[in-house]
């Protein structure tokens, strides 16, 4: 499963010559112990507190009979997991702790272990969780709705791609109703050193989203990320002007894009679920990128869009820095909201 940056990306023969790893995202190291991982698990706390002391009551303390049971499922559906996930998941280990000698520490860990599991479409950890950077230039179209941090994202992912990949990136700005946008862009382009492709106030979206695959293949660019407006996932225009951004782009590089990444607000809880099957209804999701995890107890909602909708999640955000938007481990990430 990604840990780092260079884990978490295909490239040609799977051998990157990447730059050296920025001393920004260098510094936080993915295993368990590492800094990201602790800080990880500071910021599930308000998910975490809710979920250990009934893990604590029920598999280490208590005795297993079915109202032990109920009340951990009872704790997995409040911290958002999912109903269908939630009770895969309980019946599992409650079979296997009838069937062997689980108990105690080792019971908790493969919980641990099962949670991992689903947070991976497949729930065996074989899912599609990484992003193919093998097309020239490689198109990624960036989804969701206002407030989820869609911005940041696309701004913190050129940087990374540059700074730790030395990939030569494009950011096209086809949210032409927000002039703060796209100023927010163009600045992390230029951190970036990414080029910039704009709009006139109110233009066609896709016509930018056109222009900037097209520039990009002029001028030998590796990874175009297209920015699209903000949309309310209940307006069904909308939605429908981002599935016509998705096929000009088809359009001006056939088969592109070639990955779609939806920003989703972990305190949303399950109107992130919502969110995510509604989008994945406009254009084909490939990948979720899960933010405001440090503000939230709905954390476990990364396993119920991954095992509901068969969309993984791949990057992940706690806070406001560039290292705080990481690929998503999915046993840390189980790790931290149950230990």
């Amino acid at each position: 499963m990604a840990r780092d940056w260079r884990d978490l990306f295909i490239v040609d023969g799977e051998a990157a010559a990447p730059a050296d790893e920025p001393a920004a995202a260098g510094a936080e190291a993915g295993a368990p112990g590492g800094g990201f991982f602790r800080r990880l698990r500071d910021n599930l706390a308000k998910t975490r507190q809710a979920l250990s002391a009934e893990v604590q009551a029920t598999l280490l303390q208590g005795d297993l009979d079915d109202e032990a049971w109920e009340r951990l499922e009872e704790a997995l559906i409040y911290a958002d997991v999912g109903a269908r996930t939630t009770a895969d998941v309980v019946e599992r280990l409650e079979r296997e702790a009838a069937e062997g000698d689980l108990k105690g520490e080792a019971l908790r860990e493969r919980l641990v272990e099962l949670l991992a599991q689903a947070a991976v479409p497949g729930g065996d950890g074989s899912g599609p969780d990484r992003i193919d950077l093998r097309a020239r230039p490689t198109v990624i179209l960036a989804v969701g709705v206002n407030g989820t941090g869609k911005t940041t994202t696309i701004g913190k992912l050129a940087w990374h791609l540059h700074a730790t990949l030395g990939r030569r990136v494009l950011i096209g700005a086809a949210d032409t109703f927000r002039a703060a946008a796209v100023e927010q862009l163009e600045e992390w382009a230029r951190r970036a050193e990414a080029g910039f492709v704009r709009g006139a106030p109110g233009a066609d979206p896709g016509s930018v989203a056109y222009d900037a695959v097209g520039r990009a293949r002029e001028s030998d660019v590796d990874v175009v990320i297209v920015d699209t407006a903000g949309r309310l996932h209940t307006q069904d225009d909308l939605m429908a002007e981002l599935g016509k951004v998705a096929r000009v782009i088809d359009k001006q590089l056939p088969g592109a894009p070639h990955e779609t990444l939806l920003t989703v607000d972990a305190t949303t809880g399950q109107n992130g679920l919502r969110q995510a099957r509604l989008f994945a209804e406009a254009v084909p999701v490939s990948g979720i990128v899960l933010t405001k995890l440090d503000g939230t107890a709905k954390g476990g909602i990364a396993l119920a869009i991954a095992r509901e909708l068969g969309i993984p999640v791949k990057l992940i955000g706690i806070g406001e820095g560039l290292e705080d938007l990481r690929p998503f481990d999915p046993g840390d990430f189980a790790r931290a909201l149950v230990s």
